[in-house]
């Protein structure tokens, strides 16, 4: 058995005729945490979305946990234990808080059901005061908490944020960073896309930057960190 939950080898995305992803590599294995970086229009939700199968790559080949996902559909793909949280925070908004929660829980590929309601509410004490509120009532932090945990109620391998902290105030960002370092230490594999750097870097175990749908650097969070210069030019940090 292979030790890695994900690979993807040469992955070819595009957008109608505009070729985003271009060969592009991306592993991850149980239990590690991976950044994904890069300036707007990288190509970094494209990837996320051509590993979930929102997007069918044009070439290339994705496997979880050793099944070759070509040809199967989303809904399939998460039932291989893959959560995706996507940007721009995506719930029922006619559905309560606790609706919300419960119409996506499952236990996990395994059978486990680790996450809980209660632990989920545990984790998410905000919501767990908000419960009967609808999904629009809820601000755009408790949203994106929301969100959150509703992936965690499939009791997932493998969790996918992006944007995690896009447009929060500073306060709430970093409870979202914190809520991240706990799923992490529950030992839930994590790819992790932000534009802060530093906040990335602090929970994450590796790192890749793309520009223009490749990648042109990979490392450790120290690794990166010691690279000012290279970060600056990619990053515009």
């Amino acid at each position: 058995m292979s030790e890695f939950l994900l690979q993807a080898r040469g992955l070819h995305s595009y957008y109608g005729e505009s070729h985003i992803l271009h060969g592009v590599d991306f592993s991850i294995r149980k239990g590690e945490a991976v950044g994904l970086m890069g300036r707007n229009g990288m190509g970094k939700s494209t990837l996320l979305k051509s590993l979930v199968g929102v997007v069918a790559p044009r070439d290339g080949a994705v496997s979880i946990d050793n099944h070759p996902t070509r040809g199967m559909s989303v809904h399939q793909i998460a039932q291989l234990g893959i959560a995706y949280v996507p940007e721009g925070r995506v719930i029922f908004p006619n559905l309560s808080v606790r609706e919300n929660l419960n119409v996506s829980a499952r236990p996990g590929v395994d059978g486990r059901r680790d996450w809980t309601f209660e632990r989920v509410l545990k984790v998410f004490p905000r919501l767990a005061e908000r419960l009967g509120h609808g999904g629009q009532q809820l601000s755009g932090g408790e949203q994106q908490m929301l969100t959150i945990g509703r992936a965690l109620m499939t009791n997932p391998q493998l969790l996918i944020l992006d944007e995690a902290t896009e447009g929060l105030a500073p306060l709430i960002a970093q409870e979202i960073w914190r809520i991240v370092g706990l799923i992490r230490a529950a030992g839930i594999a994590t790819v992790v896309v932000d534009k802060n750097w530093k906040a990335v870097t602090g929970i994450t175990d590796r790192n890749l930057i793309l520009v223009k749908g490749r990648v042109v650097l990979e490392g450790t969070s120290e690794e990166l960190s010691a690279q000012p210069g290279r970060l600056a030019e990619y990053l515009g940090v």
